[in-house]
């Protein structure tokens, strides 16, 4: 991994960035190669991707044409993607090995479970559990191959991480969860600080809606920096990594300015204050 932006270190021994550039919705080669690019001009070396996302082949290859350009290679850039729910359980495996194909990677840094349901199952479906453990016993083989230097999770509760944490042979190095001043998510923060686990967050602009929060806003205006830049602050500021996305080059290179400025205590609090427990995207308590 390069030197160039602060890392956390996960109980796999890997480092991660704290910054990445999230790629929901990053659509067609040339958006992704002006993306990428724009990133890692900008110094981001963190990149989240997922089967879901139906962008890990442009992703692998803009990184394959753009680390030369920027006197990288593959040890420089930390690669995330995930397994997508319709490969839950039995076909896990396949969709794995899906994932680093279409990356065209030997191995992926980070690999999580994208969501703790099953794409066809009810929700309440009694499934579901039987179906993480073995995707998590898939995850684990990949990483004992030497294919996932690092598996974790994406979008569990409290339960759905308690009940891994009692069938798993490898504790999850990442819970990767929505979070932000209105989701501070202290139950499932508190639960990973005592397991080793890695808090991760995304959505941390709230899908934008917390741009023209006024409190936010306020912040933004005495520091004089941006309502984004002070809500990914925020988090980092914690030591929670961030995924910001964009696929306007300013936005990007904006995103990535957080780490020549710190946020006062003061309004460190203020921001926290904010905590409603409001989502903006999925909500997975209701799956069994």
């Amino acid at each position: 991994m390069s030197d160039s932006q602060p890392t956390v270190l996960l109980n796999s021994g890997t480092r991660m960035p704290l910054l990445g550039l999230g790629t929901y919705r990053l659509r067609g080669p040339e958006d992704t190669y002006r993306t990428v690019d724009a990133a890692l001009a900008t110094g981001y070396r963190a990149f989240d991707t997922a089967a879901v996302y139906r962008n890990e082949a442009d992703i692998g290859r803009a990184l394959r044409e753009l680390l030369p350009k920027h006197g990288l290679s593959r040890v420089d850039v930390f690669i995330t993607s995930k397994l997508g729910p319709r490969d839950q359980g039995p076909r896990a495996r396949e969709g794995c090995q899906r994932s680093l194909d279409q990356l065209g990677v030997d191995y992926i840094d980070l690999y999580l479970i994208h969501w703790p349901g099953t794409q066809g199952l009810d929700v309440r479906d009694g499934r579901n559990p039987g179906n993480r453990s073995q995707s998590w016993a898939t995850l684990e083989d990949f990483y004992t191959d030497g294919k996932f230097r690092a598996i974790g999770v994406s979008n569990y509760t409290v339960e759905h991480m308690q009940d891994l944490l009692k069938r798993c042979k490898m504790t999850p190095a990442v819970l990767q969860v929505e979070f932000h001043p209105k989701l501070c998510q202290r139950d499932l923060r508190s639960l990973c600080a005592e397991t080793g686990v890695c808090f991760q967050a995304y959505s941390s602009l709230g899908t934008g809606v917390l741009l023209s929060d006024p409190a936010v806003q306020a912040v933004a205006e005495r520091c004089g920096r941006t309502p984004a830049q002070v809500l990914l602050k925020w988090a980092v500021q914690q030591g929670v990594p961030v995924l910001p996305k964009s696929c306007k080059p300013s936005r990007v290179e904006e995103n990535g300015r957080l780490f020549d400025f710190e946020l006062s205590e003061e309004d460190m609090e203020k921001l926290s204050a904010l905590d409603s427990g409001e989502k903006f995207c999925w909500d997975p308590s209701s799956v069994a």
